[in-house]
């Protein structure tokens, strides 16, 4: 499993990592997203995973925290950003330091 990358999420998101070599798969809702990421979590290091199927599985994705691998990474869909992966950022910031660094409070 040496440093593979994947992505899950629309068909348009996903086609600009396609298109870059990353293993790109299509999820159109949540409880797709969520079986992907079943299959695909033991093979893949870090797997980015578009914010509208993000916000939705967050439960789900706690899992994710209490192993070394799979990283799983919210980012901006093809439609923008909803601010959801930079909350988690701040979050994760936040637990691990004690203090927002990086965003002062926005």
């Amino acid at each position: 499993m040496t440093g593979k990358t994947a992505i899950v999420g629309d068909g348009d998101s996903i086609t600009v990592f396609k298109a870059a070599g990353v293993a790109a798969f299509a999820a159109e809702d949540e409880s797709a997203a969520k079986e992907v990421l079943r299959k695909i979590a033991k093979d893949y290091q870090i797997i980015f995973l578009t914010e509208e199927l993000a916000r939705p599985l967050e439960s789900f994705l706690k899992r994710f925290d209490e192993e070394l691998y799979p990283v799983v990474l919210s980012i901006p869909s093809g439609k923008g950003s909803t601010g959801h992966g930079k909350e988690l950022l701040k979050s994760a910031m936040e637990r691990a330091l004690g203090v927002d660094i990086l965003f002062h409070g926005n």
